[in-house]
């Protein structure tokens, strides 16, 4: 079914990304970075079904050309950490055909990016897996209009609340940066998620799709589920290989619990919708003559039972045994529930629907914390591990004295550095202190995995419950309705008498 994926970053060079690389890959097209020399050939890349570039009225008409176009953005950046693009990956509906599929990125692209000036180059990818998605390559400078590179962004005098400049210890004069385009402004995020949500939409409903998808988090949404966790190229690569990951056996967890919480709330829900209606019919014979007290669950069940042995009689006497032997064990157990949960009237009934569904919800609540936790967890493992792989290649390259070896050098382990750098990156913003205690975080991470286990235990306990009480709806159901016809005769007969 149609599902919700918009994920927003930054390509830069500061993190060992190319534009031109980036592109290549994205589009399996061969493309020679200008900026460094480097060859990025992807031709053999499988799977990208559509490839096109949209460019704003006053851009050069040579930057149709993707090699064109990426590399005038690597030559424009100067910097060793610039930034060079912005890219957003959304998930397509695969209730839409091919044709709609492009329709709905293009319209998303023309009308979010390119009619503020940006350049896209949107790639569709479809393996066939069941997951088309869309890269979307977004330029982040200003044309002029002739089409030649603005900057971002100019620096400012800072003043003091006499408009006078702020000298610094250093003998300068303190300046801030600001942007000359809103582009990165941290409330366009929510913006572009939100119109890729409503503009799928529209197009669902334009293609007479009952699909709709949302942009806002489950919990905003007020949905009791828990998401599932992004597994990344590698660890999906191997789950298609039949190879068990760790991110994907969290997944799976997930969604098992998912489902069992929502099948706790359907069921709920019914047996919440038939008490409202046997207190509906209960109010309306208040207005007839008095009725006799209604008879509690236990009487109900066991008149269950007596017309499970009257319509018995018709099948031989060995059948009647057995049915009556396991409709007398059901009945014993539903008996026994009710007893143990203190329930004897469809009044204490809805009471204990409601105590379950609580329960359940409380469960989940203790869940996300944990989810949370062991994401955390296997992420800092995960980069921990890459920080100790690449650190020797980062060591050498740090030893070398020579600029010009120390760039061959660079170019020959690209990959390796750039691994280094955001595993370096990332620890240091989860732990400033730096300290890596990998043999600590697998010893939490088994013991939230087992907890989490004994949550999922729970709630199936919780689901098991519901149906067992389930199967008391059935019972007294039929023991209502059976009892229904002899009411009405008897009240015909007092009538005629």
């Amino acid at each position: 079914m149609a599902i919700y994926h918009c994920s927003i970053k930054i390509i830069s060079r500061g993190n060992g990304k190319s534009a031109v690389a980036a592109a290549a890959y994205r589009s399996g097209e061969k493309i020679t970075n200008e900026w460094d020399g480097m060859i990025h050939d992807y031709t053999r890349k499988r799977g990208i079904v559509h490839s096109e570039i949209l460019l704003p009225s006053n851009a050069p008409t040579d930057f149709q050309d993707r090699g064109t176009l990426w590399n005038s953005v690597e030559q424009i950046e100067k910097a060793c950490n610039s930034q060079l693009a912005r890219e957003l990956e959304v998930a397509l509906p695969i209730e839409l055909s091919r044709e709609e599929q492009v329709r709905l990125v293009r319209a998303y692209c023309s009308s979010q990016f390119v009619s503020r000036g940006m350049c896209a180059d949107f790639n569709i990818h479809d393996t066939g897996s069941g997951n088309p998605h869309a890269h979307i390559l977004l330029t982040m400078r200003p044309m002029d209009a002739h089409g030649k590179w603005l900057p971002k962004s100019r620096k400012e005098y800072v003043l003091d609340e006499n408009g006078e400049r702020i000298r610094l210890s250093s003998g300068r004069y303190k300046t801030r940066k600001v942007d000359l385009v809103d582009w990165n402004g941290q409330e366009n995020a929510e913006v572009w998620r939100k119109v890729w949500a409503d503009l799928a939409n529209e197009f669902l409903e334009q293609n007479n799709r009952p699909e709709r998808i949302d942009h806002r988090s489950y919990e905003r949404q007020g949905i009791d589920q828990i998401p599932t966790v992004h597994i990344g190229v590698a660890a999906s690569q191997m789950e298609e290989k039949g190879i068990s990951t760790e991110r994907g056996e969290l997944n799976r967890s997930i969604k098992a619990a998912n489902r069992l919480l929502r099948d706790i709330k359907a069921q709920i829900g019914k047996l919440k919708e038939w008490l409202l209606d046997v207190f509906k019919a209960k109010e309306s014979l208040r207005t007839e003559p008095p009725q006799p007290k209604s008879p509690n669950l236990s009487t109900l069940l066991f008149r269950y039972l007596d017309i499970q042995k009257a319509k018995s009689r018709k099948y031989s006497q060995s059948w009647q045994q057995q049915h009556t032997a396991d409709e007398l064990r059901a009945i014993s157990k539903a008996v026994n529930l009710l007893s143990e949960k203190g329930i004897y009237t469809l009044e204490e009934l809805d009471t204990v629907l409601s105590a379950v569904h609580d329960k359940a919800s409380k469960i989940r609540s203790g869940m996300k914390p944990r989810e949370a936790r062991i994401r955390q967890l296997q992420k800092l493992i995960e980069q921990a591990q890459n920080l100790r792989e690449t650190q020797p290649i980062h060591d050498e390259y740090k030893q070398i004295r020579w600029k010009g070896k120390q760039e061959k050098f660079a170019e020959a382990h690209r990959a390796d550095l750039a691994i280094w750098d955001a595993a370096n990156r990332y620890l240091r913003a989860n732990l400033p202190d730096m300290k890596l205690t990998p043999k600590a975080w697998q010893t939490e991470l088994a013991a939230l995995t087992t907890e989490n286990e004994v949550e999922y235990t729970k709630l199936k306990a919780q689901r098991e419950e519901v149906a067992e009480l389930q199967k008391v709806r059935r019972y007294v159901d039929v023991a209502l309705k059976a009892d229904a016809p002899q009411k009405t005769k008897t009240k015909h007969h007092d009538i005629d008498r």
